[in-house]
């Protein structure tokens, strides 16, 4: 069963950034890209490292651990294909920005 549930302010993301969020049981990775917010699983498959820490250029997020990168749209990397994160729905009410997990 999902769960829909506020994990920021809108004002918290700037255009460009992400931040590492609690919803339920998991970390999540929030990014605000030029204005419309998406969200991935925090680890990378690659080594557990943390996406929502990571660099992001465009829609593509860069693993800070060992640079492997992610749409954060679709949840596929654009070198491996093969690479998956989850992707989860993102809502924004009022000044809540709000993941469905």
């Amino acid at each position: 069963m999902s769960e829909i549930i506020t994990v920021a302010k809108v004002a918290e993301l700037r255009p460009g950034e992400g931040k590492v969020v609690t919803a339920g049981d998991r970390e999540v990775a929030v990014f605000n890209v030029a204005g419309k917010f998406y969200a991935v699983d925090n680890l990378c498959p690659h080594r557990g490292g943390p996406l929502g820490e990571g660099v992001l250029d465009g829609h593509v997020v860069t693993c800070p651990w060992h640079g492997w990168r992610f749409d954060v749209c679709t949840g596929v990397s654009p070198v491996v294909p093969t690479a998956k994160v989850d992707t989860f729905e993102v809502a924004i009410e009022g000044d809540e920005v709000k993941v469905k997990i």
